[in-house]
């Protein structure tokens, strides 16, 4: 493993944004101050974006999506585009690994090398476009037509308002297909991690893009509405909170504006009665303390029968007690702290309202002893809880899961599907008839047996408040297209074979 350190977390232009293919000085002095959740102590501070940037970057990308090359590329001169792109991020690899180190206090083991993969990404939507049906040509049942040539067109204008927990990964989730669609792109990470968006700003002006194509907007809450509000913006692509997705999707629909959303989720794990309760806390502890539980797909709830819930308690007490928890840059560590301080404050008021609702805690729910420093928490399981409890019906994004007893998998399969949230879930049984058929009838975007999958070559997003539209394979690229119809008498000569 290639060590890593919080102290590479460095980008190269933090004064200036990167807006109409080049750096600008911004109107205001505000900063964004990312902290360290592991030591307490301040990161590189970086230019915030005020009223005037957003009004600057919307007129440059619009100006690019309407006079500029980009949308009037073919695909396969886009995908040249995006592989230079791949290649420019590829080298800033180790400040990017740092920055979500530093910044979110993800383990060495897991930051290093993640970049890679969050940029191959623009590879797979690169060559995407290359394959993908912009154009298709059908029959037509018209009066003087009898030729449909339908066709799919970059949406136009995207903001992609990342979240702070995988800032990288969830801004090239949405800036790879919208580049591959031939959109013009909008870049607004989380105010507490805006690094990686000066990372990938650098590799676009490496990758010599058309000016305007990709422009960086890190702001606060205040300028981001701004730019959720703004006419010149055709889409958002959100990835947060259910409660600021719903703001966005009133901003949006009072003007018409496209939008997906990946919100957030309070997913179950269904145990069938086949499973064996010495196996469950190895095979589940791992999922519920991946980046300290500030995962929306976190197993939150896991539903037993209700004749074994004590033997599964105790596996899993007993796995979440061998999670080792410290510094994010030490050998060993399994899981480093939670992201901010207010972060913190709010997971620790859930597990008081998960001891004054009546869940017995099993394990964890205190700050780990040794650690005098950083937002920890250990690993924690509640016991005996319900699904009507608060802590199995809100989303706490951390390392806590709640274990419900039920006594029938139609009783297991009600419970799992009584939540506001729909984003991912799980069955841990032996039989795969039997998971798919539980498959089947859970309301969630994702669902795996014996585990978690998290696949961005295939389809991910929400039922019910977890969001709207997909994100990842096919699908993702489609959700940056509008789709029209052209009817002519014949076919137009560039389409016919």
């Amino acid at each position: 493993m290639t060590t890593i350190s919080a102290a590479l977390a460095r980008v190269s232009q933090p004064d200036r944004l990167f807006i109409g293919g080049r750096w600008i000085d911004v109107a205001g002095s505000a900063r964004l101050r990312p902290v360290n959740p592991a030591t307490e102590q301040p990161l590189q501070d970086v230019a915030a974006a005020g009223p005037a940037e957003v009004d600057k970057a919307v007129s440059a990308a619009r100006a690019a999506f309407d006079n500029g090359p980009w949308p009037r590329m073919s695909p396969a001169e886009r995908a040249a585009g995006m592989r230079r792109l791949s290649a420019a991020l590829a080298r800033r690899g180790a400040a990017a690994d740092a920055c979500w180190l530093g910044q979110v206090g993800v383990p060495a083991w897991m930051a290093s090398g993640a970049s890679a993969g969050a940029a191959g990404l623009l590879d797979m939507y690169a060559a995407m476009a290359e394959s993908y049906a912009f154009e298709r040509v059908g029959p037509a049942q018209g009066i003087a037509c009898d030729t449909a040539v339908v066709v799919k067109e970059a949406v136009g204008v995207v903001a992609a308002i990342a979240p702070w927990n995988g800032p990288l990964a969830s801004l090239l989730v949405k800036l790879a297909p919208a580049l591959a669609a031939g959109c013009t792109v909008i870049l607004k990470p989380s105010p507490e991690t805006p690094l990686e968006a000066f990372l990938l700003a650098e590799a676009a002006e490496e990758a010599d893009l058309p000016p305007g194509v990709i422009n960086l907007l890190p702001a606060d809450r205040e300028a981001s509405d701004l730019l959720v509000r703004h006419p010149g913006v055709d889409k958002v692509a959100f990835t947060g909170s259910t409660v600021v997705g719903l703001h966005i999707a009133q901003v949006c629909a009072a003007r018409m504006a496209r939008y997906t959303m990946e919100l957030g989720g309070k997913s179950a794990a269904i145990v069938l009665d086949d499973y064996d309760p010495a196996a469950l806390g190895p095979a589940l502890a791992p999922l519920i303390t991946l980046l300290c539980g500030q995962v929306c797909i976190n197993f939150s709830r896991v539903l037993v029968p209700r004749a074994k819930h004590d033997a599964y308690v105790e596996s899993l007490a007993a796995a979440m007690k061998a999670v080792v928890v410290g510094d994010p840059e030490a050998a060993g560590t399994m899981m480093g702290p939670l992201a901010m301080a207010r972060h913190r404050d709010k997971v620790f008021s859930y597990v008081e309202q998960g001891l004054a609702e009546g869940a017995r805690l099993a394990t964890g729910g205190v700050r780990p002893q040794a650690l005098e420093r950083g937002y920890f928490i250990e690993p924690t399981v509640f016991a005996n809880a319900t699904n009507a409890m608060a802590i199995a019906q809100e989303e706490i994004f951390g390392p806590v899961t709640a274990v419900i007893p039920y006594d029938s998998e139609e009783e297991a399969i009600a419970i799992a599907n009584a939540s506001d949230f729909g984003l991912s879930g799980g069955v841990f049984t032996h039989d795969t008839d039997r998971a798919y058929a539980v498959a089947r009838r859970i309301r969630t975007g994702t669902f795996t047996q014996n585990g978690r999958e998290f696949d961005l070559t295939n389809p991910f997003g929400g039922f019910k408040k977890s969001g709207i539209g997909r994100e990842g394979g096919v699908e993702g690229l489609e959700a940056f297209c509008e789709t029209k119809t052209v009817f002519l008498p014949r076919a137009p000569a560039i389409l016919q074979g």
